[in-house]
């Protein structure tokens, strides 16, 4: 999977402002902060034929640190693109490089942060119910464990996913 840096893809925007870039996080997470010249296009929404872009030129993705992008850019590479680029570090990495950003007005909870609340209030109410309720409630706070070892060693994130489509996460 090819990247660029951030400061390289602004380099390339410069020069050439109609490079297409698309930011696949979730539309609550683009009108917060995201790169001026950025189209939005959530991750579970991108549907490569259906987007207006020649397949023999580059389009990079980026979204918060680079994960969902690198899943955009293989949904993309199976569709037939030949050059998507991942930028490296996503749009904190953008941020961190102090390019040009447009920043919405709301203030909101990054997906990332979203998936510990709702997985540390799961575990925490399922350790309640078993010591106040039944012992066998024990099972819930395993079952998220699981699932968050899991997401780690897979980079996928069923909760992450699920939260995405939740209505505080779009516009």
């Amino acid at each position: 999977m090819k990247s660029i840096a951030p400061i390289e893809l602004q380099k390339i925007l410069a020069a050439q402002p109609a490079t297409p870039v698309i930011d696949v996080r979730t539309p609550v997470e683009f009108a917060e902060v995201h790169v001026p010249s950025a189209q939005s296009v959530p991750l579970d929404e991108l549907k490569p034929d259906a987007l207006a872009l020649p397949k023999d030129q580059p389009v990079y993705l980026l979204c918060r640190s680079g994960q969902r992008a690198t899943k955009a850019a293989e949904k993309l590479a199976q569709a037939g693109f030949a050059q998507p680029v991942v930028v490296t570090g996503g749009t904190l990495a953008w941020i961190g490089a102090n390019l040009p950003v447009t920043r919405g007005a709301a203030k909101v909870i990054s997906l990332e942060r979203q998936v510990r609340i709702a997985a540390g209030a799961i575990v925490f109410t399922g350790v309640l119910l078993a010591r106040f309720v039944d012992p066998r409630f024990i099972w819930l706070s395993g079952f998220v464990g699981a699932g968050l070892m899991f997401a780690g060693i897979t980079d996928y994130c069923g909760m992450g996913l699920l939260l995405a489509k939740m209505p505080w996460n779009k516009n």
